[in-house]
């Protein structure tokens, strides 16, 4: 995937007025030249010299966490959407419409209070047994409450044409295990602060001893996020495939009655891939060994959190108040048309998208991404012939996993169809636990049927890209072929360092440190010789080791085996686009423009977009949990590309500089 998922609000800036005929609409050849500060060398601080004084420049909105040129995108295509909404807003007809309208109606759900929720609250405190529990956590899964367990079904990574249902550690409020045991002193004035919020939350809901029961939450959690896996274990593809029986799971993870919980998820199946079972055996035992009020209390505190949109304002401010300020360091919570969008987006998001793509996305801008995406495509092609370090022998397999390919631009060529999801004027409430309800169902309808290879992880609103390893596709949705990712009428310099690098990045997914484990068939197996695996890690463990020397934070590293497939992802993504730009040039020399050269254009492409100025608080999140590292650090990946020497003319003291012999080369 090319971003991390959205942290904290966003907002909608006016989008820029359009580009004049044959224009690019930004500066004279596509990079913002206004944005650079140029008393930075780019040897000491590229990310800075591209992009400095824009950073100076540009506060972050106060409804935000973090602003760059993803938000202001995303801002754009929210903008877009609600223009669709408004019309739809007056059509009884429209579940669009209604869905958007009723969100809007915030005087008719402080009017009802708490009573929308009431019946599921008084089912779980119905719940008196632990023999009660996989049936009540079955029912909030399928409500789209978090439970200590969490379930879906996908692609079998070694039967690929196959469903299977897959489970993972679950159970933490919070976004990450070191939240509840680092000993970090911004950790712990976190965690303060969440018991505080749960005692809140409580109080609202009107409970008694809302403190004491809080902290009792926070300590059973505390002891699941001891069991849990780090994030880097989590994220290797061959340590979580772990398919096991039902009767092999309750051997291993005795004391809770899976087979219950499938069913009650939709879910009866014989057996269960298991991503992380030394967890899930660990939360099965708290769960066992936990008093029931304390797992009913987290279940209504997450109930709560999860549909706060749609309950009174005060339930609403208190979660945003951990969640957006708290968590990621937001001031203000956005405006409610701007929720309206995203929950009509989540709900409905086909109803939306093809009206979306049919005033947004012409098709000439899909025709010359299509021209793009081949051409780095046979770049990728090439540069595997030019590797030593993998043997013959993988390369010819190399070359068949890239020829079955398939490229995904703009939009799905199917529309789901949202005919029994049921949306109810005035009915907030039920409009979104019905909403859940259905994409549950519609998720775990997949087991038994074919592979639906038509679907789309993203919507086309959507300002990211991503790969599947399993249906071995790279994905780009309508709205990240946008200036400055994309403008056909830049300059090809920029259009390759940006979009040119998002299609080699998620090319290349498919053969960083987890990708290349699938091969042309997207079936998880072995299909590197011994060689060439030692090979490729000795390079990838250099990369791990130069990230995890960057403290974007005091006291605070990049991780770099967390952040590996992305940042070996950037490495090869622009290795491959700048391959692909050269000889689109077609073996002439590229136009000096504004003083610059085609691979200077190239390089300040590639960091344009990646301007983001972060919250500390949200920068802080990010580095425990994002895959991704920060916006600074991938700009910095060009000090291991010899063409960005050979640009930019670094001086060997430079910061940014390596040797020859320490740039990492993998792709």
């Amino acid at each position: 995937m090319l971003a991390a998922a959205a942290q904290g609000q966003n907002s909608a800036p006016q989008p820029a007025a359009p580009a004049k005929a044959n224009k690019p609409e930004i500066g004279t050849y596509g990079f913002d030249t206004a944005g650079m500060d140029r008393s930075v060398k780019p040897g000491e601080d590229f990310y800075a010299y591209a992009n400095g004084t824009w950073a100076k420049n540009t506060p972050i909105p106060a409804d935000k966490s973090n602003y760059g040129a993803f938000n202001v995108l995303a801002d754009l295509s929210r903008q877009r959407t609600q223009a669709i909404l408004d019309e739809a807003k007056g059509d009884p007809a429209s579940k669009i419409g209604l869905a958007y309208g009723t969100y809007l109606d915030t005087a008719a759900i402080e009017a009802k209070g708490l009573t929308p929720i009431k019946p599921w609250i008084d089912q779980i405190k119905a719940v008196q047994a632990a023999s009660g529990l996989p049936a009540l956590y079955a029912q909030a899964s399928r409500n789209g409450v978090q439970v200590p367990f969490g379930a879906y079904v996908g692609q079998d990574d070694k039967e690929p044409e196959v469903y299977a249902l897959s489970m993972y550690q679950s159970g933490l409020g919070m976004p990450d295990r070191d939240y509840y045991l680092s000993t970090d002193a911004k950790l712990a004035e976190t965690r303060a602060a969440y018991v505080k919020h749960l005692t809140n939350l409580l109080t609202l809901a009107g409970e008694p001893d809302a403190a004491a029961r809080a902290a009792a939450i926070v300590a059973f959690e505390t002891e699941v996020a001891r069991v849990s896996w780090t994030r880097a274990d989590s994220r290797d593809a061959n340590k979580t495939y772990n398919k096991r029986t039902l009767a092999q799971l309750a051997q291993e993870a005795p004391g809770f009655d899976f087979a219950t919980f499938f069913k009650g998820i939709g879910a009866p199946v014989d057996s269960v891939i298991v991503a992380q079972p030394s967890a899930v055996a660990g939360i099965a035992k708290l769960v066992q060994s936990t008093p029931i009020g304390v797992l009913r209390d987290q279940l209504i505190v997450r109930s709560l959190s999860t549909f706060s949109d749609v309950l009174p304002s005060a339930i609403d401010k208190e979660v945003f108040a951990f969640d957006g300020t708290v968590l990621s360091g937001t001031p203000e919570q956005e405006a409610r048309w701007k929720r309206a969008v995203d929950f009509t987006t989540g709900a409905l998001s086909d109803e939306v998208s093809k009206i979306y793509v049919a005033r947004y996305f012409p098709p000439a801008t899909k025709a010359a991404a299509d021209t793009l995406v081949k051409n780095v495509i046979a770049a990728m092609d090439a540069r595997i012939d030019k590797l030593d370090w993998m043997s013959p022998e993988t390369k010819v397999k190399a070359h068949e996993k890239l020829a079955a390919f398939t490229p995904k631009i703009g939009y799905p060529d199917r529309w789901r169809d949202y005919s029994s999801l049921r949306i109810v004027a005035g009915d907030a409430f039920g409009n979104a636990l019905r909403s859940n309800q259905w994409q549950h169902d519609e998720n775990v309808g997949h087991l038994g049927k074919p592979l639906q290879r038509w679907e789309w992880g993203m919507t086309p609103m959507e300002v990211n890209a991503y790969a599947n390893f399993g249906m071995v596709e790279i994905v780009f949705p309508a709205a990240i072929l946008q200036p400055p990712f994309f403008d056909p009428n830049a300059d090809p310099a920029v259009n390759y360092g940006g979009i040119g690098a998002v299609i080699g990045h998620e090319l290349s997914h498919h053969f960083d440190d987890q990708g290349a484990k699938y091969n042309k068939e997207g079936r998880l197996t072995d299909w590197w010789t011994p060689a060439d695996v030692a090979a490729f890690k000795a390079r990838t463990d250099a990369l791990a080791a130069q990230y995890d020397a960057y403290t974007p934070l005091p006291g605070m590293h990049v991780n770099g085996r967390l952040t590996l497939g992305e940042n070996t992802a950037d490495l090869a993504g622009l290795s491959v686009a700048h391959d692909a730009y050269v000889k689109s040039l077609g073996g002439k020399p590229a136009p000096v423009i504004g003083g610059t050269t085609g691979d200077q254009r190239f390089y300040l492409g590639w960091a344009q977009v990646w301007r983001r100025n972060y919250r500390e608080a949200n920068l802080r999140q990010r580095l425990l949990t994002d895959p991704h590292s920060p916006s600074e650090q991938r700009a910095w990946v060009v000090r291991n590309l010899d063409p960005w020497y050979g640009a930019f003319k670094p001086g060997a003291t430079d910061k940014l500089f390596l040797a020859p012999a320490k740039r990492v080369r993998i792709w």
